[in-house]
């Protein structure tokens, strides 16, 4: 038997630059995607990074910068706190110095609120709650929310010269008071001297109230100090009459800072009394689970590959069963098969082709060669059979010539 040993060239592994960039093409191309997408949406919608309402700091439609800044073009000191003692320290001269409280959240309390008025003659709550009404301004009364336009209907200058103010914000009542504009009726320990943008049914955006510690100002229309609105109507008139008349304005605005007590209350603080134990019982059990998983799986056994066979030796193997068993006939159709599919190759049939259509390409290709009648290319790939092992490794060797003729006829000359 003539065995033949067919080596072939190893391939590259390496990948190429051109086989690198194919692979990242994907991956650039949903990058540059992304990144489109993200420019398209950010061009669309502009930013929409949330700003504190009327910060003294923001240039946000909803902040309050633009008025912080004409008041210092006029000579006025805009200092802006968020703590009461830092308003405390603001605030050196009480009779120089206006104080400006924002408190949307209601955090002050009373004695604060207290305090607050000892720091200076001429407070103003803007859209206060009910305990700053009682604090600072008595005899005052919330009365709900106000919109649309409101006309100056009274003599206080800094209405008149505003004449029509946006009423975005919160309207109060001068309780027990006179519907007049001008009442100077004393209410307890207060006495109500303007009551000034109304909206109809006694309701009033701008309140001003004369204490024995000097003069408050309750104003409810926020909307007219952003800086979106504040070129509007006649709210920056409003704005620089109520709030720069002195030399030093405080722009007070509590934040948590404020709040009573010793701090900010921590997670533990406010988690109830029984989620440490339960974590704890839950750890333990854990623990337990996995030991008990652990043990009931057992050490980690290491496992020996399986038996590497060559792929020589396998073929040495199954020619010795063949010989053992005097299988001529099965071994040479083995050889007939791989010829068949590598004529097959040769002759350009696809895959599903059958015998007789590769004898017939083949017996085409041979077809100006006196060496491989029709006859005898048949009896080679499907009729003879040996009888002898000499017979078996002439028929194998005439497989390899008829293999050999065949590549050489279909190679180009």
């Amino acid at each position: 038997m003539t065995v033949t040993v067919t080596t072939t060239a190893s391939s590259v592994t390496t990948p190429t630059l051109k086989t690198t960039a194919k692979r990242a093409l994907f991956w650039v191309a949903a990058l540059v995607f992304i990144l489109i997408i993200g420019l398209v949406t950010l061009v669309l919608t502009g930013s929409t990074a949330e700003s504190e309402r009327l910060s003294a700091s923001s240039p946000a439609p909803n902040g309050a910068k633009a008025l912080v800044e004409v008041l210092r073009e006029q000579g006025v000191t805009v200092t802006a706190t968020s703590s009461l003692d830092d308003t405390e320290a603001a605030a050196a001269s009480p009779g120089n110095t206006s104080v400006l409280l924002w408190d949307p959240e209601a955090l002050l309390v009373t004695a604060q609120l207290e305090d607050l008025g000892d720091l200076s003659r001429n407070v103003v709550l803007l859209e206060p709650a009910f305990t700053a009404l009682q604090a600072l301004a008595p005899g005052v009364a919330a009365a709900g929310e106000v919109t649309g336009d409101l006309p100056a209907d009274c003599t206080l200058p800094a209405a008149t010269n505003a004449r029509t103010v946006t009423g975005g914000g919160f309207g109060y009542r001068s309780i027990d008071a006179p519907e007049s504009s001008t009442t100077g009726a004393p209410v307890g320990t207060a006495s109500v001297t303007a009551t000034c943008l109304g909206s109809g049914d006694n309701v009033y955006s701008l309140i001003q109230v004369e204490t024995d510690g000097g003069t408050r100002t309750v104003l409810g229309t926020s909307t007219a100090l952003t800086n979106e609105e504040i070129v509007e109507q006649g709210n920056a008139a409003l704005a620089l009459n109520l709030l720069g008349p002195l030399d030093t304005l405080v722009f007070y605005t509590p934040t948590l800072a404020d709040v009573a007590g010793d701090g900010i209350p921590s997670l533990a603080d406010l988690s109830p009394a029984w989620v440490v134990p339960v974590m704890a019982l839950v750890g333990l059990v854990a623990l337990a689970a996995a030991f008990w998983r652990g043990r009931r799986l057992g050490p980690l056994v290491v496992e020996n590959l399986p038996v590497v066979v060559r792929a020589s030796e396998t073929m040495e193997g199954r020619a010795r069963l063949y010989e053992s068993g005097s299988a001529r006939l099965r071994a040479l159709d083995a050889l007939r098969i791989g010829a068949v599919q590598r004529i097959a190759v040769l002759c350009a049939l696809p895959r599903t082709a059958t015998v007789e259509e590769v004898l017939a390409a083949a017996a085409a290709i041979l077809s100006g060669t006196t060496t491989w009648p029709a006859s005898r290319l048949h009896g080679v790939l499907l009729d003879s059979v040996p009888g002898s092992d000499t017979e078996l490794v002439r028929l194998s060797d005439e497989l390899l010539v008829l293999e050999r003729d065949v590549a050489t006829a279909v190679k180009p000359a």
